[in-house]
């Protein structure tokens, strides 16, 4: 959806979102319903008055207020602020004016609905705590704001006549971390989004009244004690409360579905009595829940009820999933099993799910779906700062695994009220225990919870969970590999042993966090930023991080990457346009990499980030608009439960399967072709292969090193420094090993050819580390050498050095002058004589997989530079003029859209990175949120591709779209 239309979705959708403890519900006093009138006003203006809780009140001044939701959200609801995703205008908001306790206050009328049944007011969450005052009497306090409300107003209601609800809400105060967690921690700034006036305090979720009689069921927990397809034994336990001064008897019944499992028991309960009672029900041939892609999500429901002379005095309806995790941390890595079955992690971080907490309702089963539709089968909540039900239930729904931060960010400080932190940390797990997602509870970001609340929470996971899921201390160490870096790298980096972390131990392992920036297109660039500021880089950009405020995710490397490997961009178009490719490789690299060493290191990868809070240009796949970025693409292609995939370090080609299942008879096939479209048969690749369930096959390395004398000889050097993967490495064919020298000037290294060869090309790929002045030498001896080529002023990259012909068996580099404190650092030196083919500057490497009747199960397509990450002859590229085709249907609530996209068969060159968007026909707005099953995909001449698009029809409300289709040599 549009995110100006965000108010009207939680309005409408407001009630829906009740559904959280599965109790019958009377009444939501959420703003969704008409009947509630929720006002805010700042208690410094009002003093210390108590007319607020008096019907008569008038509170016309107050400012319109939105619950669930903040007060800062409110007062831009009711457009008091400027909209605080445009330009700087939250950076202009005067803080002074929500960093201070707040009063809400409501009124409302409810009937009784039943003779003699009691009436609950319920709160799922405050930020940071509140007092709640009905009809003027104080019903106690909420602090925390995972912490549940639950209050008896039985006699302080005025039936049919108007009440009034008032709270006293305490914003939570400075310095924010870790003092006064349990809240949302990022609200007082990260390097991802600006400071929330407020803090984000306010009524932050669901407000409502229930019924019920004396006997009230609470906390209903489903365990599956053992499972396999066979059977399922189920432990089913709960609280029973009885309200009254007077003995009860009853009977506590469940049914389970599907299958009709019933149970039953007899209670009797004494006044004020409150009892523990379990059941070990079982299933026969039970469906088992599975993350996504490796099986299907099947959900049971059990309903509970107690009844008192067939009066039913409590309900309880829990959704649960059948399924069983273990955990181990063989070879120093965490390996997550479900059923049995270890897990290969492919997951994203969320920051926050919005960042004024305005994502509510299907809003989360919208972006979830978005995870699924990109193959992920983890979201890590991180330090816990997504608090919605909705957000759970969506991951339930779609095999997402959820690894759940409590609130703690490393620093070396206590909040200050450990006791209210471990309250609601008892709370979270209680209230979320049972859903099939969570897959692990984690202490603290990038540290461990000071004494004592890393045993405290511990002992609540052991307690309150059963152990049923892992306690892990510390996000980025004990079996992970650390966290980041977070900008971004050449894709061969991502395979190369190993990919730095910080903290944890070295490897791929499972890495809870590493990214890139990520910059978004044009169209959702403009949104948020006056056009003033377009171009160039400026200070407006920083504020939406890319620059300084957002070091971590280096802005000026992912510019590189842009302007020296596609060209400098010619203005914001051109830079927005060209970042849709870095995103592209970057993003599906970083996957692609620990997949090529799974199990052998590698047990998983989450991103950082996988969603946007905030508009802005780092860390994220679909943008804060919905537009799928590049980096979706490269995630979603590279994350295929079944997925063929090259590497950029040593050029092999894997047959990665995620599934348990295992493929016999595929084949596998590698196309490269140069820019015109022509192949290039020398290098191209088939091989018939057995993908086996869980694990990566290789198929077979393509040699770009067909005519390089150089490939696979001997190699010596005066030294090897300890980071060295050895001489060998500099005529291995892989820029993902590197040979380097000790730190000293005066270093050498050369090849034997094993004969004397005619020479005419030397081709050396530097690592940063590269000489600033050295001399080529050829020697038929490797005693005497001749001078062949000589510099002052190398530049280091990938240098190509035409000689006259020249016959020597030995080539030398001999370094004269470092460009660092560091040696000299070569991946490859390559040599060349006659070359029997040329290839373009810029290759096209396809891959297919195809099952034994041909049908395609997979593929593939990367682009590749002779001079490592040098794209820029793709400017060259013939402008071409595609041809398009579609029709819409309505399939209940969406739109399904058909598209065929052509390259003509006479067109003057390949359609490359082809971008299609939907937009309205009347005013060329995009149409979002939406799910495409390919973008900025290559077609040959005379190639077609046919696109599956849809969305929610409510978003094209005149049926009329347009197709806007872009390739990167458009005309």
């Amino acid at each position: 959806m549009l995110r100006n239309k965000r108010w009207a979705l939680s309005a409408v959708l407001g009630i829906l979102c009740l559904a959280a403890n599965g109790q019958e519900k009377i009444m939501t006093l959420n703003s969704s319903n008409a009947a509630v009138s929720w006002k805010v006003k700042a208690a410094a203006e009002l003093g210390q008055t108590t007319d607020i809780h008096a019907t008569a009140y008038n509170d016309q001044q107050w400012v319109k207020g939105i619950v669930p939701g903040t007060v800062f959200g409110s007062f831009v609801a009711a457009g008091l602020e400027k909209d605080p995703n445009y330009a700087d205008n939250i950076y202009q908001v005067d803080k002074a004016k929500y960093d201070r306790d707040f009063w809400y206050r409501s009124t409302f009328k409810f009937s009784r609905r039943k003779a003699g049944e009691q009436q609950w007011l319920n709160f799922e969450g405050v930020n940071r705590k509140a007092e709640v005052f009905l009809n003027g009497h104080r019903l106690g306090l909420l602090d925390g704001f995972m912490d549940r409300g639950k209050f008896d107003v039985t006699n302080l209601l005025r039936y049919d006549q108007p009440n009034v609800l008032a709270l006293l809400v305490s914003w939570p105060g400075t310095p924010i971390v870790n003092y006064s967690s349990p809240t949302y921690i990022s609200s007082a700034s990260w390097d991802w989004m600006p400071y929330v006036p407020g803090l984000n305090m306010g009524i932050t979720d669901d407000v409502y009244i229930t019924g019920s009689g004396a006997i009230t069921i609470q906390d209903p927990w489903v365990r599956t004690s053992a499972a396999d397809t066979s059977l399922a034994k189920l432990s089913i336990s709960m609280e029973l409360d009885n309200h009254s001064a007077q003995a009860q008897e009853g009977t506590i019944s469940g049914t389970i579905q599907p299958g009709n499992i019933r149970f039953s028991k007899n209670v009797k309960l004494s006044a004020g009595q409150t009892e523990q009672v379990s059941f070990q029900p079982e299933i026969a041939h039970p469906a088992l829940w599975w993350p996504n892609g490796y099986g299907s999500q099947p959900l049971y429901t059990c309903d509970l009820q107690f009844t008192v002379k067939d009066s039913v005095s409590d309900s309880h309806n829990v959704t649960f999933g059948v399924r069983r995790f273990s955990y181990d941390t063989t070879g120093g890595v965490l390996h997550i099993y479900i059923n049995g079955q270890k897990i290969f992690i492919k997951g994203g971080n969320w920051g926050m799910s919005e960042y004024l907490l305005r994502c509510r309702g299907s809003e989360y089963d919208t972006k979830l779906k978005l995870h699924r539709e990109m193959n992920f089968n983890m979201v890590r909540n991180w330090i816990g700062s997504t608090t919605d039900e909705e957000f759970y239930t969506a991951c339930d729904r779609y095999g997402l695994l959820v690894w759940d931060d409590f609130w703690l960010n490393s620093h070396p400080n206590l909040p200050k009220d450990i006791f209210a932190f471990n309250r609601n940390a008892v709370e979270k797990i209680k209230r979320l225990r049972n859903h099939a997602s969570i897959a692990v509870w984690c202490g603290d970001n990038e540290g461990y919870p000071l004494p004592p609340l890393n045993n405290w929470l511990k002992e609540d996971v052991s307690t309150f969970d059963g152990n049923d899921r892992l306690y892990q201390a510390n996000s980025h160490a004990d079996g992970l590999t650390g966290s980041g870096p977070w900008t971004n790298f050449a894709p061969a980096w991502y395979f190369t042993r190993f990919p730095g972390g910080f903290g944890g131990t070295p490897g791929w392992g499972l890495r809870t966090e590493i990214g890139t920036a990520v910059f978004p297109s044009f169209e959702s660039f403009k949104q948020f930023m006056p056009d003033s500021s377009w171009w160039p880089r400026n200070k407006m950009w920083d504020l939406h991080f890319f620059g300084p405020s957002a070091a971590n995710a280096g802005p000026d490397r992912y510019d590189e990457a842009i302007n020296k490997g596609y060209g400098t961009a010619s203005g914001i178009e051109d830079y927005c346009r060209k970042a849709q490719l870095v995103n592209i490789e970057v993003n599906k690299a970083m996957y692609e990499g620990w997949l090529h060493n799974m199990w052998k290191d590698a047990s998983g990868i989450m991103t950082w980030m996988s969603q946007s809070a905030y508009p802005s240009m780092v860390w994220q796949t679909y943008d804060y608009y919905y537009d799928l970025t590049g980096a979706y693409w490269g995630v979603k292609k590279a994350c295929e439960p079944l997925h063929i995939q090259w590497s950029a370090a040593d050029n092999s080609v894997k047959v990665v399967n995620t599934t348990l299942q295992d493929y016999s008879n595929l084949k596998a096939e590698a196309i490269v072709y140069n820019m015109d479209g022509t192949i290039a048969k020398q290098i191209g690749q088939t091989a018939t292969v057995r993908a086996a369930a869980n694990n990566t096959t290789p198929c077979f390395d393509l040699n770009f090193n067909a005519d390089n004398l150089a490939f696979r000889k001997t190699v010596v050097a005066s030294s090897s420094s300890p980071e060295s993967a050895g001489t060998a490495a500099a005529a291995d064919g892989s820029v993902g090993s590197r040979w380097s020298s000790n730190y000293n000037d005066n270093e050498w290294i050369y090849v034997d050819l094993g004969v004397a060869q005619e020479i005419s090309n030397v081709v050396l790929i530097w690592e940063d580390a590269h000489a600033a002045a050295y001399n080529l030498q050829v020697s038929d001896d490797a005693q005497s050498w001749t001078d062949v080529y000589k510099t002052e002023t190398s530049k280091g990259g990938t240098e190509t050095i035409a000689l006259q012909a020249v016959k020597a068996r030995y080539v030398r580099m001999l370094g004269r002058k470092r460009a660092s404190q560091w040696g000299y650092s070569l991946y490859e030196l390559e040599v060349y004589g006659k070359r029997s083919a040329t290839l373009s500057e810029v290759q096209f490497i396809r891959l297919r997989l195809s099952d034994a009747k041909g049908s395609l199960q997979s593929d593939n397509f990367y682009w590749r530079g002779n001079r490592n990450g040098d794209y820029t002859a793709l400017n060259q590229l013939p402008a071409v003029q595609l041809k398009v085709g579609s029709k819409a249907v309505q399939v209940s609530d969406s739109t399904r859209i058909t598209a065929t996209v052509s390259n003509p068969s006479n067109a003057a060159g390949p359609a490359f990175a082809v971008c299609v968007q939907v937009v309205r026909a009347d005013n060329n707005e995009r149409v979002l949120p939406l799910v495409m099953s390919d973008n900025y995909f290559t077609l040959l001449k005379g190639e077609s591709k046919q696109l599956e698009i849809s969305f929610e029809k409510r978003l094209l409300e005149s049926g009329k779209y347009k197709l806007i289709v872009t390739p990167y040599n458009h005309k």
